[in-house]
């Protein structure tokens, strides 16, 4: 039922973020939409690496705290907010970035990109969580395609994709 709850949670915040990661689009931009929903998703990845039943941002908690849980759902909520913003914001940056005349083609290879790279991140959770034998350190992948992805982001300006 938890787990139910949380898968709740993030997708309604998932919609408020796409909706307000849209309006923000609007007012500062593709760029600036996807940099910020990157920041987000890291921070609350690094959190929730943090966060176990004893630590939360390695501060030691008493035995049987709560707070764990509240994080780990504040964080799965910043997830959904982050995830919907990001995929609303990408796509308007993907047009923004495409030739005028060959839209089809980036958005061909937008979608490909997409299906040929959707197995890294859950092999690198897989990989890292059995060498390291810990579901907390199976998240670090994550973190580090998000600021790969940061990274890359900071070299792009208006419509630099060419083919």
């Amino acid at each position: 039922m938890i787990l139910v709850f949380f898968g709740i949670l993030a997708n309604i915040t998932g919609i408020f973020g796409a909706y307000f990661g849209g309006r923000l689009d609007d007012f500062r931009g593709p760029k600036y939409v996807v940099r910020t929903s990157v920041i987000v998703l890291t921070i609350a990845s690094f959190i929730i690496i943090t966060t176990d039943q004893s630590h939360t941002l390695f501060i030691t908690l008493a035995d049987g705290s709560s707070i764990p849980d509240i994080v780990f759902y504040i964080c799965g909520g910043f997830i959904g907010a982050g995830g919907g913003a990001l995929q609303a914001a990408s796509r308007t940056l993907m047009a923004d970035q495409a030739e005028p005349g060959r839209m089809t083609e980036a958005f061909g290879l937008y979608a490909m990109s997409g299906r040929a790279t959707s197995f890294l991140a859950p092999f690198l959770i897989a990989l890292f969580t059995d060498i390291s034998g810990s579901q907390q350190i199976g998240v670090i992948p994550i973190v580090l395609l998000f600021i790969i992805g940061f990274f890359c982001l900071i070299r792009l300006s208006r419509n630099t994709l060419r083919f």
